[in-house]
């Protein structure tokens, strides 16, 4: 049976095509564009690629073909696969019908945190010897790859909820039928397909039907938006995690920048987590990992030594270069509140320095504007922001930068904008790049002028 994937060098897609991989199908994938990492680490398992989505890209011999969620009719390819009459699917069914049935699924839903936790969860399972598979949408540092399917009965991944593809519009995370859901938060996002809060919470509680009785919900107790989802019905026992609001699972930070923290469990004291991750978020991450693999049976205890070992994931607060007096890190973020936690956590975390914010608006809502309003109070942690305001950008960044606290400046490629960063920064600076893109590589090519 050989595979072809459409889509295949997007994290979620590429995970996919590992996993088929290891369970010995033949594959082969298109994507645009064919790019590192996940070009690299697609071709070491054996399959081949190919750039661009031309019809004739998909040899007749195909006995199925998965398609990612970027691809729309009119595309090449899409129209060749309906035209021939070929067996397709999307990367979450696929996922659902060959990997998931038999194991203990744990899912790892919200609107941010959802990769490092993914991540942090399947790292515990597989030091505490539990051999996991997982799916994760990123690039994992204490694993070789995104995905694997893993000797135990748990399988981690990570529950997005963007539509499936175009043939199936609902949110992936309705395909994976958990047994253990982490629902981490809940933000209005992704603009281009949800009118408004209201159907994004409808699709968190499609999700929450699927769990079974005998399964499990962790949920953040401090978000009103889940305890709305919830409210609409639940038929799962739930356990709450939290540092400021009653929960199950709950942390006391031992320091500002939530590197050392006490977890409480049902009030009795557990013990003490340090580690290298920064901010109060990274800290509510943790505990909805350690509380689903609690639920999954593990020893909360004897996970809380293993977290100092826990490297993170790529581009998830990446400190990439190092200088004397200049730290450079790289994230993902690119919603108001993940901007908000990210340069919280590196304020409380390097006190003293300025904060330079450099800033790609890449993500649909962005790029649509529909988080301009919120942007500048995001960023007020921020002593200067850097702005890539490219000239397709449908709304005017200066209503941005008028409004913030400190400095701000905007370029219109990333050439200007690094060059203007270069002039601005001082000894002492911490400089964050967010984006969820490749950002044309910008914080790797700034990096590399420190020397």
């Amino acid at each position: 049976m050989t595979l072809h994937i459409l889509g295949i060098c997007g994290t979620f897609m590429g995970g996919v095509a590992a996993l088929a991989r290891e369970q010995g199908l033949a594959v082969e994938g298109s994507d645009q564009n064919v790019y590192p990492p996940m070009s690299t680490q697609l071709e070491a398992l054996g399959i081949a690629l190919k750039s661009g989505y031309a019809a004739e890209n998909i040899g007749p011999d195909m006995a199925e073909v998965v398609i990612g969620n970027a691809l729309s009719r009119g595309n090449p390819a899409v129209e060749a696969v309906l035209d021939r009459g070929l067996a397709y699917t999307s990367g979450a069914q696929w996922l659902a019908e060959n990997v998931l049935p038999g194991r203990t699924v744990l899912a790892v839903a919200g609107t941010h945190g959802k990769t490092t936790t993914s991540t942090l969860l399947a790292f515990l399972i597989d030091r505490l010897r539990g051999a996991p598979g997982f799916l994760i949408g990123g690039v994992p540092a204490d694993f070789d790859a995104s995905a694997r399917l893993g000797s135990g009965p748990c399988f981690v991944v990570e529950a997005d909820e963007y539509d499936t593809a175009f043939f199936d519009k609902r949110s992936k995370f309705v395909h994976y039928r958990p047994q253990i859901a982490i629902l981490n938060n809940l933000e209005f996002d992704h603009a281009d397909i949800f009118p408004d809060l209201a159907a994004i919470e409808r699709q968190f509680h499609h999700f929450v039907r699927t769990v079974p009785g005998r399964g499990r919900l962790i949920v953040n107790a401090e978000d009103a938006n889940l305890a709305r989802v919830l409210a609409q019905g639940c038929w799962t026992p739930v356990e709450t995690f939290g540092i400021d609001a009653p929960a199950d699972w709950q942390a006391r930070l031992d320091a500002p920048d939530g590197s050392a923290f006490t977890v409480l469990h049902r009030g009795q004291t557990l013990g003490q987590v340090r580690w290298r991750m920064a901010g109060r978020h990274s800290v509510m991450n943790a505990l909805a990992a350690l509380a689903a693999a609690a639920a999954a049976g593990f020893d909360a205890k004897a996970a809380l030594p293993l977290f100092a070992q826990f490297r993170g994931a790529k581009r998830r607060l990446e400190l990439i270069a190092e200088a004397p007096d200049l730290r450079v890190y790289d994230d993902f973020a690119h919603h108001p509140t993940a901007i908000r936690t990210t340069l919280d956590g590196l304020r409380a975390r390097h006190p003293d320095g300025r904060l330079v914010a450099v800033l790609e608006p890449r993500s649909n809502s962005m790029r649509l504007g529909a988080h301009a309003d919120q942007l500048a109070p995001s960023l007020a942690p921020a002593d200067a922001v850097l702005f890539l305001a490219r000239p397709e950008l449908a709304w005017d960044a200066h209503r941005v930068i008028d409004a913030l606290r400190g400095e701000g400046h905007v370029a219109a490629d990333v050439d200007t904008l690094l060059a203007r960063l270069a002039a601005l920064v001082q000894p002492g600076d911490t400089v964050v790049f967010m984006s969820n893109g490749g950002f044309e590589g910008a914080p790797r090519r700034f990096a590399q002028t420190l020397g």
